[in-house]
């Protein structure tokens, strides 16, 4: 059952994770219904911007020759390759001017389904002093989990907006599997209020 969503306060931070062309319905890589986490995550936009508190994108952002791509063994079509349209943040994703772009993935050898991983993201969020996380983005089972999986690793308290998130479902479980991994590894889960969907 998920929480009532906390009222938010100093130390909290939104990151979005991944909403690119790419894994949105049309792109190299279609997340199913990929384009039905924007709306909650512009109402979240907002709060944060109305309670001036930090917000993050992570962006897989891959060279064209990337080891997770088909051509070279990996498990996926070419996909969010840097400086392409498809690697481009979904265009009705109101993200602010000032927003924290974290690019992940961007060695050819090596792939990084976390935004934590091979980045400065969990140095950069302890600068800003963020104790406390929001997640939503793409996709539930790869991106959304591994990141949620290693904020908590690196000890920031991690809420998942279940309401923004969709999931690739390789195996048609794989979302509500990612779900369960979250909340054992001490995850917690919010939906968007519905007044802020009003908006």
């Amino acid at each position: 059952m998920d929480d009532t969503a906390p009222r938010l306060q100093p130390g909290d931070a939104l990151v979005i994770v991944d909403v690119q062309n790419d894994f949105l319905p049309g792109g190299q890589l279609p997340v199913p219904e990929g384009d039905a986490v924007i709306r909650p995550l512009n109402a979240w936009i907002r709060a944060f911007r109305a309670a001036d508190l930090p917000i993050v994108a992570t962006r897989d952002w891959h060279p064209a020759d990337h080891c997770s791509f088909q051509a070279r063994g990996g498990p996926w079509p070419p996909h969010c390759v840097a400086g392409t349209p498809g690697a481009e943040f979904a265009p009705g994703l109101r993200l602010p001017e000032d927003v924290i772009v974290i690019s992940k993935a961007t060695s050819p050898d090596r792939d990084a389904y976390s935004g934590f991983e091979g980045t400065d993201l969990a140095e950069r969020l302890r600068e800003l002093g963020v104790k406390r996380l929001f997640v939503g983005g793409l996709a539930t089972d790869y991106c959304v989990l591994n990141t949620v999986l290693d904020a908590l690793k690196e000890g920031f308290e991690t809420l998942v907006i279940t309401d923004a998130i969709r999931a690739v479902n390789v195996n048609p479980d794989d979302g509500d599997k990612a779900l369960e991994r979250m909340r054992n590894a001490g995850a917690r889960f919010v939906t968007t209020p519905a007044e802020w969907l009003r908006e």
